[in-house]
C-alpha cells in the first residue's frame, strides 16, 4: 500500500515539471488512478477513514483531468484540419457592413489610423506603397489593426467599381479573442507580413 502512495505521489509531483498541457494533464490523470487505488485499499488495510479524503478528491479531480486532456486534443486536431483551410472572410461576412466604392476612390490612405479592416467582395484594388493588386476575396487592412501605433502602411485605392465589406476593428478584436479557428487564420494571414 505504501509502494502505491509513493507512486502516486511521484506522478503528481513529475506532473508539475511538465512544460506542455497534454503530457501534464496524461501524468496528472495516472496519478489520480493511483491515489484511487491506494484510496481504495485503505478499505483492506483498516484505514479507510483516514484516506477517504484523498480518494474523494482524486475521485473528483479524475473526471476534470480527463475532460480537460479531450478538450485540449480536440483544440490540436481542430488547429490542424484548420491548417489547410483559409477561410477567415467567411467567417467575417455576417458581421460586416458593404459598401460601394467607386473607380479612383481612396478606401485609405498611409499614415491614416486603422479603423476598419476590409474585404474585397468584387472589383480591383491596390495598395500603392506596395503596388500590389489584391485579389477578389482578399481581406485587407487587417495588420494595422494589430500594429503598435495602428496606423496605415499603405494607401488602398480602387483600379475599378468595386464592393467592399467593412468591418470595425473592435469587432475584429473581439472575434480574434472568441473565436479560435478565426484568431489561427488571422496569426496566419499576419505571419505572411513577418
Amino acid at each position: 500500500m505504501e509502494l502505491v502512495a509513493w507512486l502516486a505521489a511521484g506522478l503528481v509531483f513529475a506532473s508539475f515539471f511538465m512544460k506542455t498541457i497534454v503530457p501534464l494533464r496524461t501524468l496528472a490523470i495516472a496519478g489520480n488512478v493511483a491515489f484511487i487505488v491506494y484510496g481504495l485499499l485503505g478499505l483492506r488495510y483498516g484505514i479507510f477513514d483516514k484516506v477517504l479524503p484523498i480518494l474523494v478528491l482524486h475521485c473528483a479531480l479524475l473526471p476534470l483531468n480527463v475532460f480537460r486532456l479531450r478538450e485540449v486534443t480536440g483544440n490540436i486536431r481542430a488547429i490542424r484540419s484548420m491548417q489547410a483551410a483559409d477561410d477567415a472572410p467567411d467567417i467575417l461576412i455576417p458581421y460586416m457592413t458593404p459598401m460601394h466604392c467607386a473607380a479612383g476612390s481612396v478606401v485609405f490612405r498611409k499614415g491614416e489610423r486603422a479603423t476598419d479592416v476590409y474585404l474585397l467582395k468584387r472589383g480591383r484594388l491596390r495598395l500603392l506603397e506596395f503596388d500590389k493588386l489584391l485579389p477578389e476575396g482578399e481581406l485587407f487592412g487587417e495588420v494595422a489593426i494589430f500594429s503598435a501605433d495602428a496606423q496605415r502602411t499603405a494607401t488602398a485605392i480602387c483600379e475599378q467599381d468595386c464592393e467592399i465589406f467593412r468591418l470595425p476593428g473592435e469587432k475584429l478584436l473581439e472575434l480574434f479573442y472568441q473565436d479560435q479557428r478565426f484568431a489561427f487564420q488571422i496569426a496566419r494571414r499576419l505571419a505572411r507580413y513577418a
